[in-house]
């Protein structure tokens, strides 16, 4: 088993001050003068290309791609139906496995994992928040934030404050026991936010997270997703069509045919809410 799914059994977050130990080699003393070296990315990606099918049919929906995102990034991923954007994210995510080349995070191989290792890592690494809400109907805000905490195996003490934690970032103290078809739709997303981080993942990727929701609410979705990230160091991975939605990315990574066609820091940020956004 790799030393990054070794960890994942018993140790803290990424996040937390201990995840150097990840990719940064121990020693019994430090050398006198050592050079100082730069940070590993969090993702490489390195001639990573996915075919679906075989054959006549075979679709190449990723073509050689090469990518690397560093920690504490907000990186929006664009382009057009059918421009291997999804593709990327689902493989960013651990959700599939690319055809070749290699997908490393914190230096583990991503692609030598086997399915049970890629949830391992999904469950303690990654977040996902996702156009739709995905949340159960009948359980309440408080439950459905808990529920990634109970498939790890936390106790029911330890659930239940790290959920009202999370709500309570999100801006949904107070709510934690309304139901889905009490919450609005901004509501909705806010609670899928904090199950998504409730985890205190690394990464939290989000696919068209403002999908479903009006212009207001979206704005306030993605002033909440700008705050996790500024705030509290989450790297977050966005896939939108929306230009006004990407503003509020760091960094701007298009995909056409397969292929990254752009990659560089935002030149058109959006600016920063002139209020911190309420309960939408």
């Amino acid at each position: 088993m790799s030393p990054l799914l070794a960890r994942a059994t018993r140790a803290p977050s990424p996040t937390s001050a201990g995840a150097t130990a990840i990719i940064t080699p121990r020693h019994d003393r430090p050398a006198a003068a050592a050079p100082v070296a730069l940070a590993a990315p969090l993702i490489r990606l390195r001639g990573v290309s996915k075919v679906y099918g075989s054959g006549q049919v075979a679709l190449l929906a990723l073509k050689d791609i090469d990518l690397d995102i560093n920690a504490g990034e907000f990186v929006a991923i664009m382009g057009p139906s059918g421009s291997g954007k999804s593709t990327a994210m689902n493989i960013l995510g651990c959700l599939d496995t690319p055809s070749a080349g290699h997908y490393l995070f914190h230096g583990a191989h991503v692609e030598a994992l086997s399915r049970d290792q890629r949830a391992r890592l999904r469950r303690r690494y990654l977040g996902f928040v996702f156009q739709g809400f995905n949340l159960l109907a009948r359980t309440s805000a408080q439950e459905n934030v808990e529920l990634p905490l109970l498939y790890r195996g936390e106790s029911a003490a330890v659930r239940r404050a790290s959920a009202a934690r999370a709500l309570q970032s999100v801006g949904l103290g107070g709510w934690e026991h309304h139901t889905p078809a009490e919450l609005s739709g901004g509501q909705q997303q806010r609670v899928a936010i904090a199950r998504a981080i409730v985890t205190e993942p690394a990464v939290l990727l989000a696919d068209e997270p403002t999908g479903n929701l009006d212009t207001q609410r979206s704005r306030e979705i993605m002033e909440l997703l700008r705050g996790l990230n500024a705030d509290h160091g989450i790297t977050v991975l966005m896939v939108t069509h929306e230009p006004d939605m990407a503003a509020y990315a760091r960094r701007l990574v298009r995909f056409v045919d397969g292929r990254i066609d752009s990659d560089g820091p935002n030149p058109h940020p959006a600016p920063p809410a002139q209020e911190a956004p309420g309960p939408a």
